[in-house]
């Protein structure tokens, strides 16, 4: 969808790609960002992994075998926090995630949009895109809707489910997404910004 979106306005998307320019900005290879450990790592955790390495006045200093610490949340938190904005400063762009309704609610030049559709639909869709089986994918997305739901919470103070916070809520089964790209691209134009 965001890339629909931002493919008709002719705007940038800045979603898990952008691991590729912060590992370039950083200096090391993406491999490292990428770096797992038993599950794998969330965008805001490879992130972090490489402003840690670019921006050293934000976190503790390397052990003596020059590893990182590993990083608590609220470190992720802030180093997402400033990624969002400094990416929204540069210009129009589709910003997908990372708490951006939050980090972004007091920016009067924004649009914020969140997507629903009911469980068993995202559960094919996660299904399809994963290619994993039905179970594990009921799996994957109620344990995102959780953490997504908590993180809000817990460092915004909001409930990720208000719809009161967003300024669109689009059903994407029900639209398509044909549909739900038509009425944000829409609503981008109406503001002028398309």
């Amino acid at each position: 969808m965001a890339r629909r979106v931002a493919a008709e306005l002719g705007w940038r998307v800045v979603d898990n790609e952008v691991i590729e320019s912060v590992a370039a900005r950083a200096g090391v290879p993406p491999a490292q960002v990428a770096e797992r450990e038993e599950r794998v790592p969330s965008f805001v955790e490879r992130l972090a992994r490489t402003l840690a390495a670019s921006t050293p006045e934000l976190f503790p200093a390397p052990d003596a075998g020059g590893t990182l610490p590993k990083l608590q949340e609220a470190d992720l938190v802030r180093i997402t926090e400033s990624v969002v904005s400094e990416a929204a400063a540069k210009g129009r762009l589709v910003l997908v995630g990372r708490a951006a309704p939050a980090v972004l609610a007091q920016e009067r030049d924004s649009l914020h949009v969140k997507l629903v559709a009911p469980r068993q639909y995202r559960i094919r869709a996660a299904a399809d895109r994963l290619a994993v089986d039905v179970q594990q994918a009921a799996a994957i997305v109620d344990e995102s809707d959780s953490t997504r739901a908590r993180y809000h919470r817990e460092y915004y103070r909001r409930d990720w489910n208000d719809p009161l916070l967003y300024h669109m809520v689009l059903n994407s089964e029900a639209l398509g997404l044909d549909g739900a790209t038509a009425l944000i691209v829409a609503r981008a134009r109406a503001l002028g910004w398309g």
